[in-house]
């Protein structure tokens, strides 16, 4: 893979002559696609291809027409438009900015060149509701194959074909969902070069003042969860799980010399590497961020050397109210390994512990609240004990908590949703729990909007007629209009047999593996987590198989 890193200098604009102009478009504010590695990932993919012309484009509410942000550009005049999926909230911004392009919204009515696509981590989750405004969707790594997609465009451009041409070349290719052409299902395409090493971690392009994580180069550790906690997509869809080479990420902050790294991940402190890579940070005095971390891999030393080197925070999952729902969910978590943690964190004086949570499983009661408001107070005792007889400890413990969104491709996708009232108790509940202590402060998800997320991740294209009346009035108001349609797509009778839209994808975990897991989070038995020799000698949800086949249909 390419190794452009551009930093904080403006790219250098392509001449469009002999090349193909692409519009790759993030459809949120330009801080939020600063901060994504996906995203930058496949700008240094294209930006590296001679044959391609590729500009920036981010949503601007203030903007009356969407225009690249390198050369002011309009969108309407790029013949090949790549749409970046993060997050189901972003499908009525994808079709705003083709109605502000003047581009038309539904594919069946295009029949010529723009070509629209989209990629990124919806497209191999559940990208079926936004699907009647794309041409075709690249499912999987982009690594793994986007080029090879590019390039038979580029030919098909070049050579003055038609767009239904250029679809016709793509649809056979892996990875590529082209509606009415490709063969389906269609399989993840997955880069599985490096065996379990990842070999070419995603690192920023860009380094910006303007960014979510200001300032800051971010480098991929790791990549998937060996875990298994069954409400996570990052567990199926980024399967099998990979870690990165400390050398080949030395090699990247030594090129890219960055003032501060974050670390992403979603196990960082797995990695064997972890505390040896972070000394090499600090020999070097490149300051770094990392995210949440799990409490039974907190050891003294590496909280120590986090403290000492200036964390005054740390981020912990609770995830559920009680041990019942934690052992349900998989969530392989020792309450003494977490209290311990507390005790350790609040001894070096960290400043704040955020605690985050997720309420609306399947069967959660009143028991399991009660049980947690006893574990908050088993938390500040460990507080205190690790402050002792000093003035100071952890001063501030936030406490977060979430509603549930079943996600495909997870054993939770056969879920029932709660009603929102049923939420708003909840969240009272631990509000109220959370405020009998000095030093606590509680932040509740609000359920509607939390409502409108499980519509978007569980419907299928019958929705999107929801989300073009989205486009004009906003989210709430549209599903406000569209009750009746919310509700079927909610609560509909999930069985055993149920088909779901995202099953015209194939990302390698087996249908008969995630139903067994159900049946599991049902009885509360516990599944262990994905063995460090890999797929090849577990052979238990599918990926086995999925991995021995060669890449393609």
């Amino acid at each position: 893979m390419s190794e452009l890193y551009l930093g904080r200098t403006v790219p250098q604009l392509k001449e469009w002559g002999g090349r193909l102009p692409v519009a790759l478009v993030f459809p949120e504010a330009a801080q939020h696609a600063l901060s994504t590695l996906g995203w930058q990932v496949v700008y240094r993919l294209l930006a590296s291809c001679e044959e391609l012309a590729v500009e920036r484009f981010f949503w601007d509410p203030t903007s009356p027409r969407p225009r690249s942000v390198d050369s002011g550009r309009d969108l309407g005049l790029f013949p090949l438009v790549l749409f970046s999926l993060n997050f189901e909230g972003d499908f009525p911004t994808v079709i705003r900015l083709l109605q502000n392009a003047d581009i038309s919204v539904r594919a069946e009515e295009r029949h010529s060149w723009p070509m629209i696509l989209a990629g990124g981590p919806l497209a191999f989750l559940n990208p079926f509701p936004i699907l009647p405004a794309l041409d075709g969707i690249f499912v999987g790594e982009a690594e793994a194959g986007l080029l090879a997609v590019t390039d038979t465009i580029v030919r098909i451009w070049n050579s003055g074909g038609e767009k239904a041409a250029a679809l016709e070349g793509i649809a056979a290719l892996p990875g590529m969902l082209v509606p009415g052409k490709s063969p389906e299902p269609v399989r993840r395409l997955v880069d599985t070069s490096g065996s379990k090493n990842l070999r070419e971690p995603a690192y920023s392009c860009f380094v910006s003042s303007e960014a979510q994580f200001r300032d800051m180069l971010l480098l991929e550790v790791n990549r998937g969860c060996p875990y298994g906690c069954r409400f996570c997509a990052a567990g199926s869809i980024y399967k099998p799980p990979r870690h990165a080479e400390m050398e080949t990420l030395q090699n990247i902050v030594t090129r890219c010399v960055p003032q501060k790294v974050g670390l992403v991940g979603t196990a960082l402190t797995d990695w064997p590497d972890l505390l040896p890579f972070l000394r090499w940070l600090q020999e070097r005095k490149v300051k770094f961020s990392l995210s949440s971390l799990r409490a039974d891999g907190l050891t003294d030393e590496l909280l120590g050397f986090l403290r000492h080197t200036g964390t005054r925070s740390v981020t912990l999952a609770l995830e559920g109210a009680s041990r019942r729902l934690r052992q349900a969910m998989n969530k392989h978590f020792s309450e003494e390994a977490f209290l311990e943690a507390v005790t350790r964190i609040s001894r070096l004086q960290f400043g704040t512990l955020k605690l985050y949570m997720i309420t609306g499983w399947p069967d959660e009661n009143e028991e399991d609240w009660a049980e947690f408001e006893s574990f908050l107070g088993r938390i500040e005792e460990a507080r205190r004990l690790g402050q002792g007889n000093r003035k100071k400890g952890v001063e501030l413990i936030s406490l977060s908590v979430s509603c549930l969104v079943p996600k495909a491709w997870t054993p939770l996708q056969w879920a029932a949703i709660p009603e929102e009232d049923w939420f708003k108790k909840a969240m009272r509940r631990f509000k109220g729990a959370v405020g009998r202590f000095k030093g606590m402060r509680f932040a509740g998800e609000n359920p509607a909007q939390a409502r409108v997320q499980m519509f978007l991740a569980r419907g299928g294209e019958e929705i999107f007629p929801c989300l073009e009346r989205a486009a004009q009035t906003g989210l709430a108001a549209a599903v406000r209009d569209f009750e009746e349609l919310v509700r079927q797509v909610l609560h509909r009778p999930l069985d055993r047999d149920s088909v779901f839209p995202w099953e015209r994808l194939d990302i390698g975990v087996s249908r008969k593996f995630l139903y067994s897991e159900w049946t599991k989070y049902r009885h509360g038995m516990v599944s262990p987590p994905c063995p460090v020799s890999g797929c090849d000698e577990c052979r238990v949800c599918g990926m086995d198989r999925f991995l021995s086949l060669p890449q393609g249909r």
